[in-house]
């Protein structure tokens, strides 16, 4: 039997046996679950095995690669720049970043960008997984390039590009890239771009079962699929590579404890307020949160609902309430908030599984925590 560990406040047993299942039944290996509500952490859960060829134990501190879960972290430096005026989420990206008008981009609005539409969702020349680690060069690349589809007109996840792009853009504004912003603002939560060194030894091993692999993402796709899904192939293993940790890829090497995710969330559910300090004022996060385009995403084929870089809860991942707002990570990994209950939630885990939506791990995290309040 897996140990838990951690601190749950007394209402919410039903976390921790969702939780103690996951393991016994649903596969974790090592894992973490957090849930705030108005602010006040109520659940911080962690269990299993951090590193399985030595056993080492998963703590309250223990980082892990959470995947696409990185883009709504992305997302919260972009409302925290728009909330202190540095940037306008309506303005044409062009107005920062003159290069990128090329090629028909002209019209592209920031809010355009964040929420998958500019067309940018993959390079059209071969890439090598080496091309991610440079983020300054890719978003050039990107910045020449023609668009998938008109701007605009449709959305299409921008799996990778999107973090190449938002990092670059952001340091146009602001002055720092976005792993330096999350460093200084926000460093206190425990969430990074990249693994920091220092922190490398305790960091969790990505784990993949045998039925998932990277060619699993080969088959019959649109030019615009094939760009921002298999050009290159990305391994799952990625993240146990010392190159992939040093890299900065905002989209998607995000470094986090579930504890951090959780509390980051936490504020925006509730007055955008984090220890007292304003983060983001409840008008900015509203906007940032504001359906920007609804419709089948043309990469993902689901449908999808788009604020400013997070997925809003038009299809019920996020528990009962249309009003949260999140992003969830390639394997299984999530992190959102929900305004309405007051609730910030946040997964992690090691052992990757193969479900796009509906982990079973997530949704009984999540009922679980619906029927405790």
């Amino acid at each position: 039997m897996t140990t838990i560990s951690g601190t749950l406040a007394p209402g919410f047993e039903r976390v921790a046996d969702a939780f103690a299942a996951n393991f016994a039944e649903r596969g974790d290996v090592g894992a973490a679950v957090a849930v705030t509500v108005d602010g006040e952490v109520v659940v911080d859960l962690h269990g299993g095995i951090a590193d399985p060829d030595s056993g080492r134990a998963w703590t309250g501190d223990t980082l892990v690669n959470v995947w696409s879960t990185t883009k709504g972290v992305t997302a919260v430096c972009f409302a925290m720049l728009a909330d202190r005026g540095g940037i306008d989420l309506d303005a044409p990206v062009a107005r920062y970043w003159p290069e990128f008008a090329a090629a028909g981009k002209q019209d592209v609005t920031v809010a355009m960008l964040l929420s998958h539409q500019a067309g940018l969702c993959g390079f059209r020349d071969p890439a090598r997984m080496e091309d991610f680690y440079d983020a300054e060069a890719a978003a050039s690349r990107l910045a020449a390039a023609e668009p998938f589809w008109v701007p605009g007109t449709q959305s299409g996840y921008h799996a990778i590009t999107i973090g190449f792009l938002a990092t670059a853009l952001f340091r146009r504004v602001e002055g720092r890239s976005i792993r330096d912003f999350l460093r200084d603002e926000l460093g206190h939560l425990d969430i990074h771009i990249g693994l920091p060194t220092a922190r490398a030894a305790g960091a969790a091993t990505m784990i993949v079962p045998p039925e998932l692999s990277s060619s699993n993402l080969a088959g019959e796709f649109t030019p615009a699929q094939a760009a921002a899904l298999a050009n290159p192939l990305i391994d799952p293993l990625a993240p146990n590579d010392p190159a992939w940790r040093a890299a900065e890829i905002p989209s998607a090497n995000g470094f986090a404890t579930a504890r951090g995710l959780a509390r980051l969330y936490g504020a925006l559910a509730h007055d955008g307020r984090l220890d007292g300090q304003r983060l983001v004022a409840p008008d900015v996060i509203a906007r940032a949160t504001a359906e920007q385009i609804s419709g089948l995403d043309a990469v993902l084929s689901v449908e999808a609902s788009w604020g400013c870089g997070f997925l809003r809860n038009s299809n019920g991942v996020y528990g009962p309430n249309s009003a949260a707002f999140g992003h969830s990570g390639w394997g299984g990994s999530f992190a959102f908030a929900d305004p309405d209950s007051g609730i910030g939630m946040a997964y992690t885990m090691n052992r990757m599984g193969t479900d796009l939506m509906g982990d079973p791990r997530n949704m009984a995290l999540i009922e679980a925590v619906y029927a405790s309040l």
